[in-house]
């Protein structure tokens, strides 16, 4: 991978990332990311309408999460949010729950935070820096030049890259994926961490988005059309060919061997045979597909940026809003069908047979 000074990285980010432009921008507000991993998040009365971007259920609770390291709780299924402290002030872009109260939260900096009481108080596990030295001395045990290299480079530009989605597989069983090619995971709750980064064989080390596991079944799609499918919770994975070659910047495993990824442009690809073949699914406009989740019925429901909340009926996905929502970042179903979208103005609640 060529060497990148600062500015050239951050003009690649925007071009590659503009789904994220704005998160990206709101790392407290031009701080260094350095400064904001040793900043706890900042107290403020508007943290539920703050711009948020990922959000999960601990048993009944819901927990978001977003700009400035802001976490905040709703025991009441969103009639009311509060906000809890966490020890840092980056941008926190998704969060995943094993159980109702064992969970983590992914972001800037290289973060990863942790919680064992549902979301009322959080702990750094891991950041930008310490993910840099790991993959330094894996690559130092291999002895081969180029990753050592890459490592290197690594150490030296500091914790300037986010991690953009977590797979909770248990509660101390947790992979993380981010931008250039960081795939790392943990079975013992954060408390050390290692490499997947030869596994998936991204060579390239393409920026990943998402990641999904169903069982042994694994997904893990990021940019250039890159999908990689494990069946053995893995240790191995292979190379998936899309027809799209454009960035995915979701997936989802509704059931068996099936598997549905979505991004760029509002490219939706579904596959029936475990990731061999692939079936557009017709997108009512180009919009990109930042966000997906699963409904307790099976239907998929997927969310863009032109503000579309979108389920899949038949190969095509049908707006179920006929009011536009601001760009989309996030979404959540819950067991009483209520659909909790995110966006720069946080948390909507859209109720079952409501108009929009």
């Amino acid at each position: 991978m060529p060497v990148m000074n600062s500015v050239h990285r951050h003009v690649a980010w925007c071009l590659l990332w503009g789904v994220l432009l704005m998160s990206t921008l709101s790392i407290a507000k031009g701080a260094p990311v350095e400064s904001a991993l040793e900043r706890p998040s900042v107290a403020t009365a508007m943290a539920a309408h703050s711009y948020l971007l990922g959000i999960a259920q601990a048993g009944a609770r819901l927990v978001a999460v977003g700009e400035r390291g802001i976490v905040v709780l709703s025991d009441d299924s969103g009639a009311s949010w509060r906000q809890v402290q966490t020890p840092v002030s980056v941008t926190l872009t998704a969060v995943r729950f094993a159980d109702a109260r064992n969970g983590y939260a992914v972001g800037h900096g290289g973060s990863v935070l942790v919680t064992t009481d549902a979301g009322e108080s959080w702990t750094l596990s891991l950041d930008g820096r310490r993910i840099a030295q790991l993959i330094l001395a894996t690559a130092r045990e291999k002895g081969e030049a180029r990753p050592i290299a890459y490592a290197e480079r690594m150490v030296e530009e500091g914790p300037d890259k986010p991690l953009l989605d977590v797979l909770v597989r248990a509660p101390l069983n947790a992979v993380v994926v981010g931008a250039y090619g960081i795939v790392l995971s943990t079975t013992d709750g954060g408390k050390t961490w290692s490499s997947w980064g030869d596994q998936i064989q991204n060579p390239g080390a393409l920026h990943l988005s998402a990641i999904r596991g169903e069982g042994q079944q694994i997904v893990i799609v990021g940019e250039q059309g890159l999908v990689r499918i494990s069946e053995d919770g893995g240790a191995t994975f292979s190379v998936a060919q899309t027809p799209y070659r454009g960035s995915y910047f979701t997936a989802e495993i509704p059931s068996g061997r099936e598997i549905v990824v979505a991004g760029l442009r509002g490219n939706a690809l579904r596959s029936e045979d475990g990731g061999k073949t692939w079936t557009p699914l017709i997108s009512p406009d180009e919009a990109s597909i930042t966000a997906s989740a699963i409904q307790s019925d099976g239907h998929l429901v997927l969310v863009n940026q032109s503000g579309l909340i979108m389920r899949e009926r038949g190969g095509k996905l049908e707006p179920i809003n006929s009011r536009p929502f601001p760009p989309l970042n996030g979404v959540l179903l819950t067991s009483d069908l209520k659909i909790f979208v995110l966006s720069q103005l946080g948390v909507t609640t859209v109720k079952p047979g409501e108009k929009q």
